[in-house]
């Protein structure tokens, strides 16, 4: 057990220095946030102005806070542009890591022409995951409370079932449903790796968070002394950090998932990791 956990930290330290030695990585999830912003903004004003909030908050009361159908058919809409974005983006940055893995030097190019080559099965995984996140909003609205609790349940298994989607999409060019199949059999090969390994990411990703709460709190603290600009200044950068902080933690994730797909899939060791450790890490007995 001691053993797995430090191959588990040993793979989080690789990860770390993948993502050091290629920083451009990190482009990916900034536009994919950047893109993600533009989704919301572009559903947001029309709901904002075409809706007419009170006389749909009536229809909500007289079904039994029920929501209207029709708002099921924008949520739907809402999660495919969503889905599509987020793994876009993560299919390029997938893409890259494989590339840098096997001792390539990718560029954001060579990520986006992989991601685009992609497309149709891209659209395709989009589509299948709004289906199921609108199904998931049906089951939580069926009750208020029991509903809540099944779709979390569900979500929380389907989110662990296509743990591996995306990078075999990417690298397999198999339809959703047979991805999902490849998922799950990767993922028994690949749970305690993948657990551990994210605690460890996890933890590498709290230690930077930590300068970021202490600029936050020191902000507040001077705009209760009335030093608003300087307030508002460490208030701002605070705000930058916690971005650019997010965007490290999904590149690192999304790193961490390319190399556990490769050896799990493939039974090499991507470039940058220690052979020791991911071999170890993946001994069974």
């Amino acid at each position: 057990m001691f053993e797995r956990i430090s191959n588990g930290f040993s793979l989080a330290g690789s990860t770390w220095r993948v993502l050091t030695r290629d920083k451009h990585l990190i482009a990916f999830p900034i536009v994919s946030g950047f893109l993600f912003l533009l989704v919301v903004v572009s559903f947001a004003v029309p709901m904002a102005t075409l809706v007419d909030w009170d006389k749909f908050q009536q229809q909500v009361q007289a079904n039994n806070n029920k929501p209207p159908v029709w708002t099921y058919a924008v949520a739907f809409a809402f999660y495919f542009c969503t889905y599509f974005v987020i793994i876009f983006c993560n299919s390029a940055l997938i893409s890259c890591a494989l590339l840098r893995f096997n001792g390539e030097t990718p560029t954001l190019a060579d990520g986006f022409r992989m991601a685009m080559a992609r497309l149709p099965q891209i659209f395709a995984w989009a589509l299948v995951s709004a289906t199921v996140g609108v199904l998931l909003k049906v089951v939580e609205n069926v009750h208020e409370k029991v509903g809540e609790i099944v779709a979390s349940l569900l979500g929380t298994a389907w989110s662990i079932m296509t743990f591996f989607v995306v990078p075999v999409l990417v690298v397999e060019k198999i339809g959703p449903m047979q991805a999902v199949g490849r998922s799950i059999s990767l993922l028994k090969k690949t749970w305690g790796e993948a657990l551990v390994g994210n605690m460890g990411l996890n933890f590498i990703l709290l230690l930077l968070f930590i300068p970021i709460i202490l600029v936050f709190v020191v902000g507040i603290v001077v705009l209760a002394k009335g030093l608003v600009p300087v307030g508002v200044a460490l208030m701002v950068v605070a705000g930058i950090l916690f971005l650019l902080h997010t965007a490290v933690s999904s590149a690192l994730h999304t790193i961490f998932l390319a190399a556990l797909y490769q050896y799990a899939a493939d039974d090499r060791v991507p470039e940058g990791f220690d052979r020791r450790a991911i071999e170890g890490a993946f001994t069974r007995g």
